[in-house]
């Protein structure tokens, strides 16, 4: 059960860093106001605090939380820009998924 915790999040923090980074995108590239920022900051700071909560080395956690944030973004794409992913998006999705399993989960001696 551990492991679905870990990947849980994985996935809250990798939303949370995403929404955090799209408002700001939203208010430069689409002239939305401001304020949006201020939930931007505040979902960046949820994204931190989540990564504090696995156990590990904070060099684990940051290297395999990339490999679920690729899954995330790719998943973005598709639900909020509307662009389907390709094939070659859900297999470097799936490698980046696989590489962030291996971190992880790997059996440690020490």
């Amino acid at each position: 059960m551990p492991e679905l915790k870990t990947i849980g999040l994985f996935m809250v923090a990798a939303l949370a860093e995403i929404v955090g980074c799209y408002l700001p995108y939203l208010w430069l590239r689409e002239g939305k106001t401001v304020w949006l920022l201020v939930p931007a900051a505040l979902s960046l700071a949820l994204f931190a605090w989540l990564l504090t909560l696995h156990p590990t080395a904070s060099g684990r956690v940051y290297a395999a939380y990339g490999g679920v944030y690729i899954f995330m973004a790719v998943l973005w794409l598709w639900v909020v820009d509307g662009i389907r992913p390709t094939t070659w998006d859900m297999i470097g999705s799936a490698v980046a998924l696989l590489g962030m399993a291996i971190i992880m989960f790997a059996p440690r001696t020490a």
